[in-house]
């Protein structure tokens, strides 16, 4: 034990421990400690000033308390170009923290240009802002108690419209008048009473009976018409009742007014989740989420014409959307089979020029997506692109179902870009909204993730996966299509963020064993060559923010494997290898579902990925595999889940323990398994059903009965309960929880407002009366779903460290 206790001070020698040959000893209080004193803080959310010479981002390198961003202070870095001609460098600062007055000076990064690219728009404290691109000059527009948000350029970048509290108003460039666009109203409208039929006839006898009623009668309407005609033009009165208004936008020529209004049904109930240790000294209740299944609420779509002073709703069911012609030159029609309160329309985005609108209907089931361009005048829709899928919509930039995904206008204004999964896996496509021809401009089996247009919409810039599922890197390609310039090179992740004049790559850079740090590279001559120093253009790294206790371990970089499935296809995982194997091996299972961590750059399981190697320096093999559903792998992997969680995804992991014996020399009667919220759920499906292949398991915040987790993620893949109760059945571990054999340990925070903590007390309780006695239960009562305290991370995992020494 004393080694243990002298660690942290033998880590501080950086000097004797480089050179000593073995490793350092790992302990789980070092791994699990605070990871900004032990790992340090990488560099985040970087953005440049407009002018393209100054990159700033959050950093903490001095672990500074406080701060905009848990701990993280603004930093910038300056660049010049010494030198001339080919010979000239790309010289950076050396990174300096942004005092007080400058950062709260700084435009915020924003995306709001006007036409031009002369003017851009920001918000900061809820007031807005616009500056000039080439000066520089800051105008404020607004200084007001209230909250001014989602501004844009209007009426040819004459005048600003925004948000402020329901309602859309406007502010006048070159005026600085202030219009109210909208008057939205919370309640019912209040009606004049109506007469009865009796009360209009014995009016009308009156006026007939009386010339003096009458003649005042006409005096006084006159006076009113006279009245009405004098008051200046206001926005139409619109009572949205009961309901709630969501996403207002008006046309950039200002005639149209879209919204959604939304109301939760009466019979949705939402879950509260009780806190035990509070200031107060009570037990208080966090509200929480609805239950899968839950009713959900109507969403209808509605055009108010400021024009015609009209309000109408868009019934979108049974509606035919005419698509302009297919293959053979006819125009051809489809109807929408279903319930209008069952779709979901969002948007729309208009063209720059105002021309035309898009939205994107989704089916509430989210098996259906409609790309189709909205006629307001006529309240008519032509269809675009329909993706349907048997399992669910999804994939890299088409987004959930309350979401458009990623598209845009090209410079045509008429040509929409999109990505689609329609050939298996996330591709981007362009579609013109007034002909209805289509392209995809990139094909093969890899994942477009994300997608940029340059600013004179001549180029995609576009991150993928082609190299390897394991790898991103950064392309550039014309907006037609066709080949691709790859802009990075070094093996990992290469998150690139784009200057404005697009002449320098910002790239958050991460490997297998370095956590991400920034560097940047001239995107007018790439020559990058194999690594982070290499070529006459290399990137030029900004940062260093691992501690010198941390880089003094020799990390693994863990070897990326294939394993064959029994299905024929190959899953992808890391392995980690010990010098000295014990004959013992832990699977560990990642978390989410659809979520990736067979990769090469730093893992968003850190904690895992040290815990990994500590389990190694004992003599463990240590296997991490993207499983079926894992991202990265499209379509088909992502979808192999569909009504039988704990099907697919279980039998790659029972599939991957084989494989260990077979190859690495594990002991087939020493296998263990552990991972968090999906990877807790999984430990539980393979203690509870492959009892003959996993000896020890650590479940953690898992989910045990799929019919009391949310809706959005589990509908997709589960359908609902009441109308698919095998899927329900056959996925949830609680309904397997005889299968038991192995020793199984469960840990939960108690107010995990995610996966709550009654999951893993109501499966307690099954266990209980199971008569089962080879399984403990950790409660974390101050925990959500994602740790915190570093004293709960030390605690779960000398729990889970115990499990496998002892139990295996």
């Amino acid at each position: 034990m004393n080694r243990y206790v002298c660690l942290p001070f033998l880590l501080l020698s950086v000097t004797a421990l480089a050179q000593t040959a073995s490793r350092p000893p790992l302990t789980v209080e070092t791994i699990m400690q605070d990871p900004k004193r032990w790992v340090g803080t990488s560099p985040s959310n970087p953005f440049w000033s407009d002018d393209s010479q100054t990159l700033y981002f959050s950093w903490n390198p001095a672990n500074a308390p406080g701060g905009p961003a848990k701990g993280d202070s603004l930093y910038k870095v300056t660049f010049a170009r010494t030198g001339s001609g080919r010979r000239s460098v790309l010289t950076p600062s050396v990174p300096t923290k942004v005092g007080p007055a400058e950062r709260r000076a700084l435009p915020v990064a924003s995306i709001v240009y006007n036409r031009t690219r002369t003017q851009r728009l920001f918000e900061r404290q809820g007031d807005l802002f616009v500056i000039d691109v080439r000066s520089g000059q800051v105008r404020q527009l607004t200084n007001t108690v209230e909250t001014e948000s989602e501004p844009g350029f209007w009426e040819n970048d004459r005048s600003v419209a925004f948000r402020r509290g329901a309602n859309l108003f406007s502010i006048n460039l070159q005026t600085g008048e202030l219009a109210q666009l909208t008057d939205f109203r919370s309640g019912s409208k209040r009606e004049a009473p109506k007469l009865s039929d009796q009360e209009k006839a014995l009016k009308a006898d009156q006026l007939r009976l009386s010339d003096v009623l009458r003649e005042r009668k006409e005096k006084r309407d006159e006076a009113e018409r006279i009245t009405k005609a004098d008051r200046p033009r206001r926005p139409k009165e619109i009572h949205t009742d009961d309901r709630t208004l969501v996403s207002p936008q008006i046309s950039p020529d200002g005639r149209f007014v879209t919204y959604r209004l939304t109301k939760t049904p009466p019979s949705s109930k939402s879950t509260v989740v009780p806190n035990y240790v509070t200031e107060s000294g009570y037990t208080e209740n966090i509200p929480s989420r609805t239950k899968v299944g839950s009713p959900l609420a109507e969403q209808p779509f509605f055009v108010y014409d400021r024009q015609r002073d009209t309000v109408r709703q868009l019934i979108v069911a049974d509606k035919y959307f005419f698509a302009a012609k297919d293959s053979t030159g006819k125009a051809r029609t489809q109807t929408i089979k279903t319930d209008a309160t069952k779709l979901l329309v969002n948007g729309p985005l208009w063209s720059e020029d105002g021309n035309i609108a898009v939205v994107v209907v989704r089916s509430f089931d989210n098996k259906d997506r409609w790309i189709c361009r909205l006629h307001p005048d006529s309240l008519t829709l032509t269809l675009l692109d329909h993706q349907h899928d048997d399992a669910w919509i999804g994939g890299p930039g088409i987004g959930p179902t309350v979401s458009m995904g990623s598209m845009g206008f090209l410079a045509d204004n008429q040509t929409l870009w999109f990505q689609s999964e329609a050939d298996g896996y996330s591709h981007l496509y362009t579609v013109n909204a007034v002909t209805g021809e289509r392209k995809q401009l990139t094909s093969g089996k890899f994942e477009v993730q994300q997608v940029t247009l340059s600013k004179d919409k001549t180029h995609f810039y576009l991150q993928t996966n082609e190299v390897h599922p394991g790898e991103q890197h950064a392309y550039r390609m014309a907006v037609t299509g066709g080949p691709r310039t790859q802009l990075t090179t070094m093996a990992g992740a290469n998150d690139v963020t784009l200057s404005p004049d697009e002449t320098r790559l910002a790239i958050r850079y991460s490997s297998s064993t370095q956590p991400w740090e920034l560097y940047v590279v001239n995107n007018e001559k790439l020559k990058m060559k194999s690594g982070p120093s290499s070529g006459e253009n290399a990137p030029v790294r900004l940062t260093q923010s691992q501690t010198d206790a941390f880089r003094a371990y020799p990390w693994r970089d863990p070897t990326l494997v294939t394993i064959p499935a029994r299905d024929g296809q190959s899953i992808y995982a890391r392995l980690y290898k010990p010098e000295k194997p014990n004959g013992k091996s832990v699977v560990f299972v990642h978390g989410a579902g659809y979520l990736q961590n067979a990769h090469k750059w730093w893992s968003q399981y850190f904690r895992e990925y040290m815990f990994h190697n500590l389990l190694a320096d004992k003599g463990f093999t240590v296997l991490d595999i993207d499983y079926r559903a894992s991202a990265g792998y499209g379509r088909d992997w992502r979808t192999g889940i569909y009504r039988h969680m704990g099907g697919k995804d279980l039998d790659d992991h029972v599939d991957a323990a084989r494989w260990l014996v077979k190859t690495q020399g594990v002991d087939a009667g020493r296998i263990g398994i552990y991972g968090g919220s999906y990877g807790g759920f999984m430990t539980l499906m393979a203690m509870f059903t492959q009892s003959d292949v996993f000896k020890a398991g650590a479940a953690l915040r898992p989910v045990t009965d799929w019919a009391a987790y949310n809706h959005p993620y589990t509908a997709n893949i589960l359908n609902e309960p009441q109308t698919d109760t095998l899927a329900y059945r056959r996925s949830s571990p609680i309904f397997f929880a005889d299968g038991l054999r192995g020793h199984l340990l469960i840990c939960h925070g108690l107010v995990d407002v995610n996966v709550h903590a009654q999951d893993a007390i109501r499966l307690a309780q099954r266990l209980i009366e199971l008569k089962k006695e080879n399984w403990e239960l950790a409660l974390y009562p101050m925990e959500d779903h994602a740790f915190v305290e570093p004293t709960s991370w030390m605690d779960e995992y000398k729990r889970i460290l115990k499990l496998f020494e002892e139990r295996l």
